[in-house]
């Protein structure tokens, strides 16, 4: 009784806390209106970089505009990454790649406080923009935050919280900017493990939902997908003005708004890293099958497990691969070996009338476990090497159902044939 009302009790302070945290974050980013956004000529525009944080979805750092008016005493942020996860279906949306973003607007004090709370670094890089230009990109912001305007549809690589910015930048110079050239080109698979590391449970996760087009390299404009890439490929800009033979460098200042102090770097105990976690979990299989071979009894539930749970990773990935509007996660070769059909035959290898079709389905399977290994071989797509040790287990155990329920069959068959010869004579 104590253990129920303390949980429930638990439950009232998260929805209190919850509502508390929506409250702040709309009085933060929504209570200026766009009527009250005024500003002179006088203005500084700068390119606000915010550095990774310990959240998932902070992994990546954070970009905004900052418009600082010192003669109307105005100092907001222009920021696209504002989002609810009270939104309803949430987690649907995000899955099938229909998140809508928000532009917010919020005091530049604010906004910094927050960042300074979460230990990140901030950057700031003054913009070095002729009035006019100042002045297209402010009414554009401007516009953009009106209530009718301020909404639009994320998309994690081409139009998010960093993208925004950039282009709202670059459309407002009437030159043209040139990015210094890049001599580190990287695919998208590869600038996300560089934020999430290369055997963690997150990169792990990305992976297995990473097709084919994730192998690409993502062109230098591309890649500034990612706020501190925006950073320094700022930093190192020129502009071509009109009627100017000399380029001039786009940032005329860049300073630290927020240092960040006692930064853990603590490594993660290799223990608990996927690669580590399944090869333990091959072992295991493998252990098991070697009793089951030495007890000649067979235990289905193991391979049961494996069906599910590589079934239920399938049907995930198809339907992200056909029906999400996510970019990269097309063409993944990972539905190999993570077959969503595995999910219903994980119930058929109980039943007894059903483990012909079953035999007859693992040979299928087999051949698609092979199909991966050769896909491993060929680089077709990069497989994140916790895959390994699983596809092994996969490939021994089904190969040792296939062989025991082959030879199970041949010696029913073999008494069938005898007692049909002892019919006849």
């Amino acid at each position: 009784m104590l253990l129920h009302l303390w949980f429930i009790k638990k439950q009232q302070i998260i929805r209190m806390k919850k509502l508390f945290l929506l409250t702040i974050l709309f009085l933060l980013f929504f209570k200026i209106d766009a009527q009250q956004l005024l500003f002179s000529d006088s203005s500084i525009v700068s390119l606000v970089t915010c550095s990774p944080g310990k959240e998932v979805y902070a992994k990546f750092g954070h970009t905004g505009i900052r418009v600082n008016d010192p003669q109307n005493k105005v100092d907001v942020v222009f920021n696209y990454g504002i989002f609810s996860f009270e939104t309803d279906n949430f987690y649907y949306k995000f899955i099938k790649g229909e998140t809508d973003y928000y532009l917010g607007v919020n005091q530049t004090n604010i906004f910094l406080a927050e960042y300074a709370r979460r230990n990140s670094m901030v950057w700031e890089q003054i913009i070095d923009i002729s009035v006019p230009e100042k002045r297209k990109l402010i009414n554009a912001l401007v516009e953009n935050y009106e209530p009718e305007n301020r909404k639009y549809r994320y998309n994690f690589v081409f139009d998010n919280c960093a993208t925004r910015p950039r282009d709202k930048i670059l459309n407002s110079i009437d030159g043209f900017v040139q990015f210094q050239e890049d001599n580190d080109p990287k695919t998208y698979r590869q600038w996300v493990g560089v934020y999430v590391g290369d055997d963690t449970w997150l990169k792990f996760g990305i992976d297995l939902v990473f097709g084919m087009d994730a192998d690409q390299n993502a062109s230098q404009f591309e890649s500034m997908f990612l706020p501190e890439v925006l950073m320094n490929e700022f930093q190192f800009a020129k502009e071509f003005k009109p009627g100017i033979t000399q380029p001039e460098k786009l940032i005329k200042e860049r300073k630290v708004l927020v240092n960040a102090e006692n930064i853990d770097t603590e490594d993660n105990n290799w223990m608990y890293e996927p690669f580590f976690v399944f090869c333990v979990i091959m072992v295991i299989g493998l252990l098991s099958l070697f009793i089951e071979y030495n007890t000649a009894h067979y235990k289905p539930l193991v391979d049961s497990f494996c069906l599910f749970t590589t079934g239920l990773a399938g049907v995930i990935i198809f339907y992200l691969m056909f029906f999400s509007t996510h970019p990269l996660v097309k063409n993944n070769l990972n539905l190999l070996w993570l077959n969503p059909l595995n999910l219903l035959a994980s119930i058929l290898i109980w039943i007894k009338p059903m483990r012909k079709s079953i035999f007859v389905y693992q040979m299928f399977n087999l051949g698609l476990l092979v199909l991966a290994l050769i896909a491993m071989a060929l680089s077709s797509q990069s497989f994140n090497t916790a895959t390994y040790p699983i596809i092994a287990l996969l490939l021994v155990r089904y190969a040792r159902w296939f062989v025991r329920t082959k030879h199970k069959f041949d010696r029913k068959d073999k008494y069938r044939n005898k007692d049909r010869i002892s019919g006849i004579k």
